[in-house]
């Protein structure tokens, strides 16, 4: 009984976690779709880079945790932070702006109502 119980725990604080990573993840998407640059890298400037850092920092910190307990519970991997992660970096040139692609994700969010895997 004890175990069920402290994976009952350990199930909810996932959720806990993964609901705090989807309100983090909205709010910087909010604000890189009303024009502020750095949260997808593309432009990899020094400034937006450190502006943003505390909050890429932030996600990848609970995300690792969400996939440390999601391995524990036998789930799949939070395909949310992956996905978030891997759009991150260098882009071609004619690739849409940060402002377009955060609109996108926000969308994608919205349309799906919990998109964690």
């Amino acid at each position: 009984m004890a175990k069920a119980d402290r994976l009952e725990r350990l199930d909810t604080r996932r959720e806990e976690l993964e609901a705090e990573y989807r309100e983090t993840l909205i709010a910087a998407l909010e604000k890189t779709a009303g024009g502020s640059w750095g949260l997808f890298d593309h432009r990899q400037d020094k400034a937006a880079r450190a502006a943003i850092t505390p909050v890429i920092e932030t996600l990848d910190e609970i995300g690792q945790t969400v996939d440390s307990m999601r391995e524990q519970l036998g789930m799949a991997p939070f395909t949310l932070h992956r996905d978030f992660m891997a759009d991150r970096g260098p882009v071609k040139s004619s690739a849409v702006g940060e402002p377009k692609q955060a609109q996108a994700w926000l969308e994608k969010l919205k349309a799906s109502g919990k998109y964690d895997g």
